[in-house]
């Protein structure tokens, strides 16, 4: 491939806040967002689709979700290589399945939806996502529970990218290593599914599948910060910094979706 078609695959479509010549501008802030939100969930269990879904949804919607699907399956993948041991493998088997039907409907929005109205929905799930994550509620793990949470995972996580915080929801009061390592296989399967699913509904394109697989080395970087966090930071003030960053974000795409 040449270097002008490489230029082309990475260069914003013009459809975000960038200009279709702002290309190292776009590489620059998404890496940013990619190792932050990727530190992120390796510290706290999810995140990554929460931070940098907003920034990519701003800078350049034509790419979501299928670049940073592309881009996320390998973080779970080294989270179970560290913590497979605490997996709850029961949840495992009762919100996995689940996930398909949602799955199918997210393909759905994806289809129907134009840049700038995905945009605005993943400002509205990023929302949603937040005032799931500081909701104090406890809800019980069992089986309906599980399902449900599966199923509205599969939807947002194949829509949106942000498909965590309804099976974080039911997580919230386990050990911290139970939740990291029993959302890491979660989003393992459930991405794999999801990508499939996007590519057998045809929304998955040659420039998004490269940019996503050029940001995995990205992931990696942010996982191996997070493993430094997760020793020497407070697990809790990091999750209350991303969640007000995140907020602003969707604000922020939301409104683009309105007035734009």
């Amino acid at each position: 491939m040449s270097a002008s078609n490489l230029v082309e695959l990475f260069s914003p479509t013009g459809h975000g806040i960038l200009g279709e010549g702002d290309l190292w501008t776009f590489v620059i802030v998404t890496a940013l967002a990619v190792v932050t939100g990727a530190a992120v969930q390796s510290t706290v269990g999810l995140g990554l689709g929460m931070v940098a879904a907003p920034v990519i949804s701003f800078l350049d919607p034509t790419l979501m979700p299928g670049m940073l699907l592309v881009a996320v399956i390998i973080l779970p993948a080294f989270t179970l290589l560290q913590e497979w041991r605490h997996v709850d493998w029961r949840g495992i088997a009762w919100g996995l399945p689940a996930r398909l039907p949602g799955t199918v409907l997210g393909v759905w929005v994806v289809a129907a939806l134009e840049p700038r109205a995905l945009a605005g929905a993943v400002g509205a799930m990023v929302l949603v996502a937040v005032l799931l994550s500081v909701w104090s509620l406890r809800v019980r793990v069992t089986p309906v529970t599980l399902v449900a949470a599966g199923a509205l995972s599969g939807l947002a996580g194949t829509a949106t990218t942000v498909g965590g915080p309804p099976m974080a929801l039911l997580y919230q009061h386990e050990e911290p290593a139970r939740v990291r390592a029993t959302l890491a296989a979660f989003f393992l399967g459930g991405g794999a599914v999801s990508l499939s699913a996007l590519a057998l509904g045809g929304q998955m394109d040659t420039r998004t599948a490269v940019v996503g697989v050029s940001a995995i080395p990205l992931v990696g970087v942010g996982f191996l910060v997070g493993n430094l966090l997760r020793r020497r930071v407070n697990a809790a003030w990091l999750r209350v910094a991303m969640l007000c960053v995140v907020s602003a974000s969707a604000l922020g795409l939301l409104g683009q979706a309105v007035f734009a």
